[in-house]
């Protein structure tokens, strides 16, 4: 997938169309960011508070099919830095794609 290193966009911080660079970031994981903040999900997961009370009728049921294997391909993470303003903002979703370049 090629993606363009300025794209048009429009801004939230300064509510206009402009220009802004495009920058590729790393997918962190889930409690990676702050992990010891108080509801981080290593803290939570400690307490036993992740999954909640009782076996969730876990074993009465007969056990699923696992998905084996990773993934091929992970989400793109752009990061948008408006040249008006100078403030950066994330995309909202993100597509699969194997091989991201910018060009």
């Amino acid at each position: 997938m090629k993606q363009p290193k300025t794209v048009n966009r429009h801004c939230p911080t300064c509510n206009k169309h402009s220009a802004h660079k495009v920058a590729q970031s790393k997918k962190k994981a889930k409690g990676s960011v702050h992990p010891l903040s108080h509801g981080s999900k290593t803290r939570t997961m400690q307490r036993g508070e992740w999954r909640g009370a009782g076996n969730l009728g876990k074993y009465s049921k007969p056990p699923k099919p696992k998905m084996v294997g990773k993934k091929l391909s992970k989400k793109t993470d752009f990061r948008y830095t408006c040249n008006v303003c100078g403030k950066t903002h994330m995309q909202s979703t993100g597509i699969r794609a194997k091989k991201v370049e910018l060009v």
